[in-house]
C-alpha cells in the first residue's frame, strides 16, 4: 500500500490514478490527520509526502515517522514545489529516501518508487556450508574443495545438499532415495551406493566426510 499526502486535489487524484494503473495499491489524503488515522489502521509500504501541507508540514511528518520504531525504515519520497538544493538537503538529511520536484512526470515517479522499494527490501540470506575443506552454496550451485571448484551431476548435488542439511544425522537409504530420486528403492537397487561412491571420489579430500552407517544409511560427519 502506498499512501500519498497531498492537499492539491488534482495532483493527488492524478497520482493515485497513475499508481493504480501500474498495479500499485494506493490511497490519497489531503490532511495529515487523515493520514495518521490510516496509518493506525494499516501500515504503508511507502509514503509520498508533500512538504507544504495544512495542520503540519511534511518535514514534521517525516521526523515523526523516523522517530517511531515501527516506521523508522518506512520508505518516504518527498514531492514538493520547493526545488532548491537547500530544500533537497534538508529533506534528505531528515531521512527522506528520495526527493522529487514538481512538476514531475508519472513515468519518473513510478521509476523512483520502484527503485526505492527495491532498495528497501531486506537482503536475502544465502545458505552457505563450510565443513573442513568443503564449501557449498546451494543457491549459487557452487561446490568447492580446498578452494577448487568441483563439478557434480544434479543428483550428486541434491544428495550432498540433503546430507549437509542434516549434518550429523543418519539418513536411511529409504529416506535418501525418496528425497533425491522420488521413488521407493528396491532392495537390489544400487543407485544410491553408486552415487555415494562417485560423490566421494569427486570430493577428494572432503569425500571422507560422508560416513557409511552399515545396515542403515549415510550421514555427513564433521571429518574430525
Amino acid at each position: 500500500m502506498i499512501y500519498f499526502l497531498e492537499d492539491d486535489d488534482s495532483i493527488r487524484k492524478l497520482v493515485i490514478y497513475g499508481l493504480e494503473s501500474q498495479g500499485f495499491e494506493a490511497e490519497g489524503f489531503s490532511l495529515p490527520s487523515a493520514f495518521w488515522r490510516a496509518m493506525e489502521q494499516k501500515a504503508a509500504e511507502l509514503v509520498l509526502l508533500d512538504i507544504m501541507l495544512p495542520e503540519e508540514d511534511g518535514l514534521q511528518i517525516l521526523k515523526k515517522l523516523r522517530a517511531a520504531p515501527e516506521t523508522r525504515r518506512l520508505p518516504v519520497i518527498l514531492l514538493t514545489a520547493k526545488n532548491s538544493e537547500f530544500d533537497r538537503v534538508i529533506g534528505l538529511d531528515n531521512g527522506a529516501d528520495d526527493f522529487i520536484s514538481k512538476p514531475f512526470s508519472m513515468l519518473e515517479l513510478i521509476a523512483r518508487i520502484r527503485a526505492v522499494l527495491r532498495r528497501s527490501q531486506p537482503a536475502q540470506s544465502v545458505r552457505e556450508y563450510r565443513l573442513g575443506p568443503l564449501y557449498v552454496c546451494p543457491e549459487q550451485h557452487i561446490v568447492r574443495v580446498d578452494g577448487q571448484d568441483v563439478t557434480l551431476t544434479n543428483k550428486e548435488f541434491e544428495l550432498l545438499c540433503l546430507l549437509l542439511d542434516n549434518q550429523g544425522l543418519v539418513l536411511t537409504r529409504q529416506v535418501l532415495m525418496d528425497r533425491v530420486w522420488g521413488f521407493e528403492a528396491e532392495r537390489e537397487n544400487r543407485t544410491l551406493d553408486v552415487h555415494i561412491r562417485t560423490l566421494r571420489v569427486k570430493l577428494g579430500a572432503a569425500g571422507g566426510l560422508i560416513e557409511t552407517i552399515r545396515g542403515v544409511g549415510y550421514k555427513l560427519g564433521s571429518g574430525t
